[in-house]
């Protein structure tokens, strides 16, 4: 191969390296939400309308998956807790 032909080669190979890296990074991102919705479903189940379930889920896709809730840990689940009156 030429010169130039290298570089566009190379050139590719690490736009598609980057690429493959960008789209590898998003789908954990997807994957770590998806499980956060489940948990606000699930605590939604265990704790009827004491449990603000669209709340929860709203701050699963604000924060990409990183706050999971737990329903056995009152802590992680306390910003969707409401009184019933």
């Amino acid at each position: 191969m030429n010169t130039p032909s290298k570089k566009i080669a190379f050139l590719a190979a690490a736009a598609t390296l980057v690429l493959i890296g960008i789209v590898g990074y998003t789908t954990a991102d997807m994957a770590d939400v998806a499980v956060c919705i489940r948990n606000c479903a699930q605590c939604k189940k265990m704790l009827g309308d004491y449990f603000e379930g669209p709340l929860c889920a709203d701050a699963c896709v604000k924060f990409k998956g990183k706050m999971i809730p737990d329903c056995e840990n009152i802590d992680s689940i306390a910003p969707f807790l409401n009184k019933l009156e």
